[in-house]
């Protein structure tokens, strides 16, 4: 099989491999379908503290497949079904894991960074993975493409049920990509009195409006402060998310929030400019509420594949680009390059 090895930073190579062996508590997935993130991105370019020097690892916590073998020992799941899998695996007794919050355990592995992930044609998925409930099964009617997306989807619903969206809020989301798009749909879903989307490039307000009857913005052509006076009528925004990945916009999201807003730092800051200078008198004075969250919980994977299910939106065309796993350089160039939104490797 053909497996896209991470071996330093900028460094990718596709080797040919044995097909992974598994244990009696394990099972073996063919892969079909794995989306490039921004956290791969940042793997690709900087490297990752859990993957050390000199070590190779197959990138990808993006994935949905199909079940290929199935160990003697697990219940529960046959040959052939479709699933997904939740890339946080906890230990499992800590107090958050024994919460429900794996992706927050302070010893946590993930498919991609500590398990071989999905960019490789088999993935193996260990015995944690399984009884701890990582692995999800596709409903029927779900094409790959949609389901692929639910991991990205469940990071953008646990930043939702934070910020308590309500139909009277305007909501106000700084950044036109993917995550921003995933935000910007569950919050109309939610019926907010209106949903803004600000960016600097034209091209990628022009692709949000086949998700939803969104208010854009073009940041490159006005000033956003002033444009969000206008439609909102002098209000402000209730409800701010920053899902771009900019020190600046942490900033502004205090100065653009109406009194009472409620603020999420979605992305995160590159390191070396994570340390943000922020008018913590705004915060007092308009009586703001600043949250942040990372990652998913395995229950929030579940309830974003049924939210998916429920055809709310046409998701699966936030992936514009496909390559095979053979260009799988060009497909992380592209994917840099901001002129899609997903960028996946299909497999046959």
């Amino acid at each position: 099989m053909k497996a896209a090895y991470y071996c330093g930073n900028e460094n990718i190579q596709v080797k040919e491999v044995q097909v992974p062996d598994i244990t009696d508590r394990e099972m073996l997935m063919k892969i079909k379908l794995a989306c490039i993130c921004g956290t791969d991105q940042r793997i690709y370019r900087f490297g990752h503290f859990k993957i050390p020097k000199g070590t190779k690892r197959v990138l990808g916590h993006e994935l949905v497949g199909e079940i290929v073998k199935v160990g003697k020992e697990v219940k529960g799941y046959k040959k052939g079904q479709r699933i997904a899998v939740a890339p946080n695996v906890g230990c499992g007794v800590c107090d958050m894991c024994v919460q429900g919050y794996s992706h927050m355990c302070p010893d946590y592995d993930a498919f991609g960074i500590s398990f071989d992930g999905g960019f490789e044609e088999y993935m193996r998925i260990p015995s944690e993975a399984v009884s701890h409930g990582n692995v999800l099964p596709i409903p029927d009617g779900m094409s790959y493409e949609e389901a692929v997306l639910a991991e990205p989807f469940s990071c953008c619903f646990n930043s939702f049920q934070m910020l308590h969206t309500k139909p009277t809020d305007y909501v106000l989301i700084i950044g036109a990509g993917p995550i921003g798009a995933m935000h910007a749909i569950l919050h109309q879903r939610a019926g907010a009195a209106k949903v803004i989307m600000a960016d600097l490039s034209s091209l990628r307000l022009e692709q949000m409006k086949a998700f939803g009857d969104f208010t854009l913005i073009d940041t490159s052509k006005e000033e956003l402060e002033d444009a969000l006076k206008r439609e909102t009528n002098g209000h402000g925004a209730d409800v701010v998310i920053t899902a771009c990945s900019v020190p600046s916009v942490q900033i502004q999201a205090l100065e653009l929030a109406a009194p009472m807003g409620r603020i999420s730092f979605f992305g995160g800051l590159p390191s070396g400019r994570d340390e943000v200078g922020l008018h913590t008198n705004l915060i007092h004075y308009k009586e703001l509420t600043v949250v942040a969250t990372t990652g998913s919980s395995i229950k929030q994977y579940r309830d974003a594949m049924n939210i998916i299910a429920s055809q709310a939106s046409d998701i699966a065309g936030l992936i514009t680009d496909k390559y095979a796993i053979d260009d799988i350089q060009e497909a992380f160039q592209h994917a840099m390059s901001g002129k899609g939104l997903k960028t996946a490797i299909k497999f046959d």
